[in-house]
């Protein structure tokens, strides 16, 4: 980032001049931490205990009093020295680790507020270490998705965004686009040396193409991460009566549904969310599948389909062999979905007479608990084939992904502009081109727009406040 940039946000947002103060751990615990930066953070420390900071080497803590201005004891502590620009915010920090309690905290943080230092806002360690290059914005938002991560899958996309791979991803299409831009300026420059040969047309096209395609890749994500965090969704469907409501109970561990004897019980869905191999599911037990005069009921049904749609995997559970219309019927209504046929009350089953290309099958008893286990693998597994397992690159912000889908809109006129039209799934040239130029203007677009996500230009001041303005004081 240059240095124009940085005066920018800088003046506008607070005087990164200033020297800033926070609690940087959570209120309650055995000990507490105070994190100072900014220019006079070793002065400020050095002058309320016995450390002088500024002389000692970077990368060492010392054991040392806190003492007020009386010279009475405040707290023993442990200091960490970091100087510049190797620490989190890449400017002079110190860390104060301190006992626990909140009077000890405030008054630490009373005294090095006489001593020139102020409290910080919400977010505002991260964002000086945004202006001041350690990390672009991307990075700087995955702080925050990090501490609120509930699960190794979110806490994995957080670490993913955090080590830059999604800046790096962001990286290699501007790369291309540059690409793209270059051969169509160089174009316009030389249009008039006859002698000169350029790429065709064709070949700009499979390029921006190839560019699109990851662009909505990465915007398509953003579904995925809503589902790895709110938990991925997993509706148990089957006629009534067949033991969905136990099955629900048996893998939550606890009574969370209604189980009777009587048809059509469950006439609403019911959820709940567990953890399997650190990925949240989100179990929906569905109102049973059947023909019914019952007014209340033929809404449950309605709200099952709903379900079914909304839903990334399906449990469909059995407590007969099911007649090939049966599983026409569920074949169409479950397409695009991963597929668990469970059969449940084992003893009544003709294995023979199920659907041979339902697949993957089990047999379970939900009552007793039989093959639970397994059926959890089955889930886990279904949710790697749909490649929800947190691994890849994932957007995770509202935010990237409306930066996304513009992109997208303005890439796309570049393609268009080409003279493209979508035919048979592939991009082809039907139609005259249009000049360089503005083709050129649409490509730039494009650059700016993605630039925005890592804030390689200059990110207009309500982003950054909204941005920072979610984190909590101290981070």
């Amino acid at each position: 980032m240059n240095d124009t940039s940085l005066t920018s946000h800088s003046s506008t947002f607070t005087s990164i001049e200033d020297t800033i103060c926070a609690l940087a751990t959570a209120p309650g615990g055995a000990l507490g931490i105070i994190r100072v930066s900014g220019p006079d953070a070793f002065s400020a420390v050095s002058s309320i205990c016995s450390v002088s900071c500024g002389s000692v080497a970077a990368n060492t803590v010392h054991y040392t009093h806190i003492v007020n201005s009386e010279g009475e004891m405040v707290d023993d502590v442990m200091v960490s020295i970091f100087r510049a620009p190797h620490s989190y915010t890449a400017e002079d920090s110190v860390e104060i680790s301190c006992h626990g309690s909140q009077y000890i905290l405030n008054r630490v943080l009373d005294l090095l507020m006489q001593n020139g230092c102020r409290i910080a806002r919400p977010g505002e360690f991260t964002m000086r270490a945004y202006l001041n290059g350690k990390m672009d914005l991307s990075q700087a938002e995955a702080v925050a998705d990090l501490i609120a991560s509930t699960n190794r899958a979110t806490h994995q996309m957080a670490m993913s965004q955090l080590k830059g791979h999604f800046s790096s991803e962001l990286k290699k299409l501007r790369d291309q686009l540059l690409q793209l831009t270059s051969l169509l300026e160089l174009e316009l420059d030389f249009s008039d040396h006859e002698d000169l040969e350029f790429a065709d047309r064709s070949e700009l096209l499979a390029l921006a193409s190839k560019i699109d395609a990851r662009i909505l890749q990465l915007a398509n994500s953003f579904e995925t991460s809503q589902a790895l965090r709110n938990g991925i969704p997993v509706a148990i469907i089957g006629k009534t009566n067949v033991g969905k409501s136990t099955l629900l109970n048996r893998l939550l561990g606890d009574d969370r549904a209604i189980v009777s004897d009587i048809h059509g019980t469950t006439r609403d869905t019911i959820e709940d969310t567990m953890e399997i191999n650190g990925i949240q599911f989100r179990f929906i037990d569905t109102a049973g599948l059947r023909q019914t005069s019952d007014e209340i009921e033929k809404i449950g049904i309605e709200r099952t389909l709903k379900k079914i749609n909304d839903a990334s995997i399906i449990l469909w559970m059995l407590d007969a062999a099911p007649s090939d219309e049966e599983c026409d019927e569920m074949l169409k209504m479950t397409k695009g979905k991963e597929r668990i046929v469970i059969h449940n009350k084992a003893d009544l089953i003709d294995m023979n007479a199920l659907c041979p290309y339902m697949l993957p099958m089990m047999m379970i008893s939900a009552k007793r608990g039989d093959g639970i286990d397994r059926l959890k693998e089955l889930i886990y597994e279904a949710a790697q084939r749909l490649g929800l397992s947190g691994n890849e690159i994932i957007v995770t912000s509202a935010r990237h992904y409306d930066a996304l889908l513009r992109s997208h809109e303005s890439i796309l006129r570049v393609i268009e502009g080409m003279g493209a039209k979508m035919v048979n799934g592939q991009w082809t040239v039907v139609d005259e081109s249009l000049s360089g130029d503005l083709l050129s203007e649409d490509l730039r677009i494009t650059l700016d727009t993605l630039a925005e996500i890592t804030g390689g230009q200059i990110t207009p001041q309500d982003t950054l406040n909204n941005i920072f303005s979610h984190f909590c004081v101290g981070k």
